[in-house]
């Protein structure tokens, strides 16, 4: 680092990382980028299929020869994997915890709330986006807070990561299912940012990785039940590639942020939204945050009226398939 440079407030090289989700799209993207930055990797997903490939593109970038990756097989969605896979985790890196976990996996299912299977889908969705999440969150903290783990206050710190949403920073129609269960991770990580002041001489960060559209196989599942206004309302702002998304978002995470958004609109959603939670920058977010409620008043405005006239022109949804093709 140079004279003037920023510290890196979460270094990777020689560290081992767990990422959940890291077959394919966002997670398998940040994991090729941190074996980049020299980092050890642990890579979870369901498919064994897809896992390999993704093992053999992470060796391939590795920093140094000397780095170590392998993958688990496992179904966030299961109740009690998260104890199975931090254990396998934990035997497999010389009987110590990794000091870095990044919560990726998800998914998405868009409908309209009163659909005949929205139900079943904001359940699906909660258990994979929330739950998934919260299992791991308390599986590896009860491994990093246990008293013979303390390191001391001043010892690099191990850090949570939650990826989110925009769309808990900002409803959008056709997202019921879906966008409670990202707002959900948005409480459990002020709820720990708090808690884990309990403990300064087990230093842990939670962080937040709050993603737009991204390019990959999940969006082209997640269109298949996508209504046909939220399609509408998104066209305006175009999907990222998964390498975009791992990339600012690690930056971001270098930066130190505790709420990562990873672009210009996401970081303005943000400031509007930020409640209690932790601040970037208070002086910034503050400022931003007086201007945002300003710019809402527009643009709820006009995407309310898009909706409404959307409502006129086509009828009432449940007599239409408003289903993307």
């Amino acid at each position: 680092m140079g004279l003037f440079g920023r510290k890196n407030h979460m270094p990777v090289e020689g560290r081992t990382i767990l990422l959940t989700g890291a077959s394919e799209g966002m997670g398998r993207a940040a994991a090729i980028q941190l074996a980049a930055k020299g980092a050890n990797l642990i890579l979870v997903a369901r498919n064994v299929g897809r896992l390999e490939e993704a093992l053999a593109e992470v060796k391939a970038a590795a920093k140094s020869p000397s780095q170590r990756f392998t993958y688990i097989s496992a179904d966030v969605s299961e109740h009690g994997y998260a104890e199975q896979v931090v254990a396998q985790a934990i035997a497999w890196n010389d009987g110590k915890a990794p000091d870095i976990v990044w919560c990726v996996a998800g998914m998405s299912t868009p409908m309209l709330w009163c659909e005949d299977d929205s139900m079943a889908a904001a359940r699906r969705n909660m258990d994979v986006n929330y739950f998934g999440t919260a299992e791991m969150s308390r599986a590896i903290l009860r491994e990093w807070l246990a008293p013979e783990n303390a390191t001391g206050p001043n010892s690099e710190p191990k850090h949570l990561i939650f990826t989110a949403s925009v769309l808990a920073f900002f409803a959008l129609v056709g997202y019921a299912p879906y966008t409670p269960s990202k707002w959900a991770l948005r409480g459990l990580a002020d709820t720990l940012a708090q808690e884990l002041l309990l403990y300064p001489d087990n230093p842990v960060k939670v962080h937040v990785v709050f993603p737009a559209t991204i390019t990959s196989p999940g969006l082209e599942r997640e269109n298949k039940t996508k209504p046909a206004i939220t399609l509408e309302l998104e066209k305006e702002e175009p999907p990222e590639t998964p390498e975009t998304v791992a990339q600012r978002s690690i930056a971001g995470l270098e930066r130190g942020e505790y709420f990562v958004a990873v672009s210009f609109l996401g970081n303005l959603m943000r400031c509007g939204v930020m409640g209690g939670s932790a601040r970037n920058s208070w002086i910034l977010d503050t400022l931003l945050g007086w201007l945002v409620p300003v710019i809402y008043f527009f643009v709820l405005r006009i995407m309310n009226g898009q909706v409404k006239n959307w409502a006129k022109v086509h009828g009432h949804p449940a007599k239409k398939n408003t289903a993307a093709a």
